[in-house]
């Protein structure tokens, strides 16, 4: 992954196209080039062995090698904003350095330079991949002229890793605060779960430490039991999406109701009369107003709008528009049993149940949560 940085300083998270996945795109684009300059010459073939002196011949295969490679490159570069069949069967994209799309100047600077410098035959080794190798972004000589870079526009998304809070930290998750935590510690504590399985032991635990203890330095309170480094980075940052989900279904909800037909009128609102401007509204009804013509009726109480917020700031507002639950089902609430005058018969006494170890499906444990959260 690389940054990239727009104008509007927005910083952009991309992966960058390296040596094989360009050399195999370049190749591609090449043989495309040798056919259509085959075909070329075989209708110029003719004009050029019978009616063709030997210095126009000449001149027209040199035109007509110079168009195929270089105009190839420049008109599809140009028409597709930085694609070449190549590059669009293997999903790679020329963008400029802020990450818009290219214009032909860029094209047609990359596509000289390719040819005269970058591999040309002139030189002893090719420069191009000598530049790509050792630049960080894999820019060749052309793309360092032209202020481009080649980027995968394919990729294979990462899964969302299985967030949740063990039962017995709920209340714990709830009194975190969380507004010293940036989204880029986030963003790579979210990336450490989704790729657990996929680390060697050794690197699982350490880097787990290591984050857990840069999360534990801009959260508070700590835990109050001892956790492992993966269920303390998976319950901070479900706390952090359920805070964030309850904040926009409430204001989803806060916008619904002051718009609309039925919503409530605004307390600025001057009061209808004959000295009213044009086009006011009349005072909110129950609102005070002097007594006279100028004054509103109070009789009539301001209706309910349509939707409320939520009265517990940590509840996820129901509806059918709201988020799931981060945390999966709780366990239902207590019921104390029957009396024993209801029974037909007497209840035969509990057997000894023992909790089995939960074990979610990243194959970490996860002390004190509920069984069915990994189903």
């Amino acid at each position: 992954m690389s940054q990239l940085v727009t104008g509007e300083a927005v910083v952009l998270q991309v992966r960058i196209a390296r040596m094989p996945t360009r050399a195999l795109a370049c190749a591609i684009d090449f043989i495309v080039q040798m056919i259509v300059l085959g075909a070329l010459l075989g209708i110029l073939l003719r004009f050029l062995v019978v009616e063709a002196s030997p210095a126009l011949g000449a001149a027209l295969v040199i035109i007509t090698v110079l168009l195929v490679l270089i105009g190839y490159k420049v008109v599809m570069e140009t028409l597709t904003r930085g694609k070449t069949l190549g590059k669009l069967m293997l999903g790679l994209k020329v963008v400029r350095d802020d990450g818009s799309s290219i214009r032909f100047r860029h094209a047609l600077v990359r596509a000289l330079l390719w040819l005269f410098v970058d591999f040309a035959p002139w030189f002893a080794a090719s420069p191009g991949i000598v530049a790509s190798l050792m630049n960080k972004q894999g820019k060749r000589i052309g793309d360092m002229v032209a202020g481009t870079v080649v980027i995968r526009e394919r990729h294979q998304p990462m899964a969302s890793p299985p967030l949740f809070v063990p039962g017995h930290l709920v209340q714990w998750a709830q009194s975190l605060e969380l507004s010293r935590l940036s989204d880029d510690l986030a963003n790579t504590a979210r990336e450490y779960l989704a790729r657990f399985i996929e680390l060697e032991p050794a690197a699982r635990v350490a880097l787990g430490d290591a984050l857990a203890y840069r999360v534990g330095q801009v959260t508070a309170p700590a835990p109050p039991v001892p956790i492992i480094a993966p269920a303390f980075l998976s319950a901070v940052l479900a706390e952090r999406r359920r805070r964030e989900l309850t904040r926009l279904a409430t204001a989803r909800a806060t916008y619904s109701a002051n718009t609309g037909p039925f919503s409530h009128p605004t307390p600025y609102a001057a009061p209808p009369g004959p000295f009213a401007a044009p086009g006011q509204h009349a005072a909110p009804l129950g609102q005070y107003a002097p007594p006279g013509q100028f004054a509103a009726p109070s009789q009539y109480p301001a209706p309910p709008g349509p939707y409320s917020a939520p009265a517990n700031p940590y509840a996820v507002p129901a509806g059918p528009f709201a988020p799931p639950s981060p945390y999966g089902a709780q366990p239902a609430q207590y019921s104390p049993p029957p009396s024993p005058q209801d029974r037909p018969y007497p209840a035969p006494p509990p057997a000894p149940a023992q909790e089995p170890t939960k074990v979610n499906a990243e194959g970490w444990h996860a002390p004190g949560s509920e069984p069915d959260q990994w189903s």
